[in-house]
Order: C-alpha cells, then structure tokens, then sequence
C-alpha cells in the first residue's frame, strides 16, 4: 500500500539524508563497531549538513521543519543498518527537553550547538537499583548557594561516553511524598568536576552505540542548569515519553521491512535439493505471515506519525504500537534468519547484525510489560 502520509519537500529531505548516509555513515560503520562509539566527525557533518534537530526555529539553528522530518531520519538510519548511529535520542528525545523546559538564557547557550554537532546529548536516568521504576532513584542533589551538589550513578546511558550534555535525573527532596515529587532534572556539562564517564559497557548488540556508566562525585553543577522547577523532573519526563516511544517505533517497523526484504532476496537466490529456497511452501507461508504484520504495523505507525505531528495526545496508542512493533521485530528478526541458515550466523551478512541489535528494541524506551501496564491502566480506567 503506498504511504501518503509524506510529502513532496520530506521526500527530498530523504534523499539527501539518504545520500549523507551512503557517504559518512556506512563505509565507516565497522569501524565505529569496533571502537564501540560513532565518530565526533560523523555527528559534525550531521550539524553541517543539517541533519540535527531541523525541527528548531532558524535562531536556534534548526529550520523549523515538522515531526515528519524525525520519522524520515529514523526510517533511513534503520535502512542503512547504521542505528548504533544515535542521532533520533540527540534530536528527538533529548534536545526536546532543552527547548521545552529552558529559559531564554539556557537556550542560548545549548541549542546552536546541539544544531551543529558541537554539543551531543544524552539524558541519565537509569540506575544500578532503579531501571522502570524512576520514583526509585538515588541519584541526589543538594542546594549549596549557587550549586547543586550531585552524587550517585547511573548506567546504560546511550551516548554515555561522547556527551557534551547530560540531563540527568535526580532527587532534590529525597524526603518528598510521594517520591515522584522531589525528582528534578539538571543539566550536567562534560568536564565538570566530579562528573566522570566510568566505562563504555559492553553489549550483546549495538555495538557503535556508547552505552556507558556515570558517576557523580560531588558534582557541582551551577543552579542555572537546572531544567524547569525543583521536583517537575517526573511529570517533564512522562510528557515526553509519547515521542521517545514513538520514535523507538518507527525504528522498529522499518527495521522489520528491511529484515523481510533481505531475507525475499536471500530465499529467491539460495537453492536447495535443486530448487530456490523460496518456492518451499514453508518459505511462502512464513513470508506470507511476516509480510502482513509488517504491513499492519507499518500503517499503524504511519497513523500515529501524523497524529503525533498534528500534536494529539496517543500515549496509549504509543504504548501499543512500541510493545507489537518491537515484540514483532524481534519474532520477524529470528524467523528470517532462520532462512540463511549458518550464513545467518555469520558477521558479514547483514542480517546477523539485525539480529543481535534488534533484541535491544522490546527494552528501551519501556519495556514491553511496561507498555502492557500503562495500556491496561487506560483500558480499565484505574
């Protein structure tokens, strides 16, 4: 079915992502695996080109443009099979928060940056004791004049390692009542004294993409980086949960077309006991079966893109589509692989890379029993 939802200027603002990534993004790709973390050189000709945060206003360095920009840049990543290439979390989950939640002086002095590559962000609110539970953090900061002083960890934090910019999650009143009240979110910049990136951790997939662990050492971080109000942290970060999940599933259901077209090419070219794998009536039905989930999901999301740019409020729409698109994705992944048999197992076949980043998906963003909850809770109204 042909998608409608995208026009004639994001189509050529496709193209020319497209283009950037053939020419910076994928001949270096193995490379950044192996060190673990893409290059600062990649994320400042994304600046240059234009490529990071196009939805802020010209003074700020974007050029206005709609969501339907981010979900273009989304979708190409994920064709490009360069996702560990971390550009959505800068632009779309973690730069949003330093344009709804700053002042004009704040603005000032991060946002260009972040337009051009200069600053990469990152936003920390996992902990070692504290993942889905956010009210459990312990991560604290305490007023002292003209500072908040930090001190805690956090971990799993993606562009851990390469952030100019962290916003991280802390406990202002470690006392408050409920607990969800005394969380803030401050600003910390890389160099501050007491802030340190302990270690790139190691993953099963992703492997571009710096997840690191921080730490916070009597971090003293000056009060104008605080974003917001003291003890808004929690409600800042449920208003912007709609379009990180989003965002975490356009990704998945690109990723799912570009896993059954490898695996259409793969089937229509390997032959078995004198035949093409794909004339198996087994390989028909799966295909047939895999490529109507995609189709279902891909117009669910397409639905929800433009409900999200229209500015409708879908959290639980969201929540539905991120636990079956990345659930599906991950089912979709493993049943294709099957198809290459041992060569499936190997580096060099694209989708092996598939299968061990996409495992990631049901994870992020809220886990799958997450989404099931919050679904649940607006079903039954409770």
């Amino acid at each position: 079915m042909k998608r409608t939802l995208y026009g004639e200027e994001h189509e050529l603002f496709r193209e020319q992502f497209r283009r950037f990534l053939e020419r910076e993004a994928v001949p270096n790709y193995g490379q950044w695996e192996r060190d673990g973390v893409v290059s600062r050189e990649a994320w400042l000709k994304a600046g240059a080109a234009g490529f990071l945060c196009p939805w802020l206003p010209e003074d700020y360095g974007g050029s206005g443009a709609d969501f339907l920009y981010s979900a273009v840049i989304a979708e190409e990543v994920a064709k490009a099979l360069c996702h560990g290439f971390y550009i959505y979390l800068h632009n779309d989950i973690v730069v949003p928060y330093l344009w709804t939640y700053t002042t004009d002086e704040q603005k000032g002095r991060w946002l260009k940056k972040c337009c051009t590559g200069e600053y990469i962000t990152a936003i920390a609110m996992t902990e070692p004791d504290a993942g889905s539970d956010l009210q459990a953090i312990r991560t604290t900061a305490a007023r002292d004049g003209g500072h908040y002083v930090v001190n805690g960890m956090k971990t799993f934090i993606s562009n851990g390692m390469l952030n100019d910019l962290c916003i991280v999650a802390v406990k202002t009143d470690p006392k408050a009542a409920p607990a969800h009240r005394g969380i803030s979110l401050i600003v910390v910049e890389a160099g501050t004294p007491g802030y340190e990136k302990c270690r790139n951790l190691e993953k099963i997939g992703m492997h571009a993409q710096d997840t690191a662990e921080l730490a916070f050492n009597d971090c003293r971080v000056p009060v104008g980086n605080l974003l917001g109000e003291p003890g808004q942290g929690f409600k800042m970060l449920m208003a912007k949960l709609q379009q990180e999940r989003l965002v975490t599933t356009v990704r998945a259901a690109t990723l799912m077309g570009v896993a059954l077209g490898l695996t259409r090419d793969y089937v229509n070219e390997r032959k078995a006991f004198g035949k093409t794998i794909g004339s198996f009536q087994n390989t028909r039905f799966k295909l047939a079966e895999m490529y109507t989930v995609a189709e279902v999901t891909r117009n669910f999301v397409d639905r929800l893109i433009v409900a999200h740019a229209a500015g409708e409020k879908i959290d639980t729409e969201t929540a539905m589509a991120k636990w079956w698109a990345t659930e599906n994705l991950k089912r979709v992944v493993d049943e294709c692989l099957q198809f290459f048999g041992g060569y499936g197992y190997m580096e060099e076949y694209p989708i092996a890379r598939l299968y061990r980043d996409v495992r990631f998906q049901t994870i992020a963003a809220g886990t799958t029993e997450i989404m099931k909850e919050i679904i649940a809770r607006s079903v039954l109204g409770v």
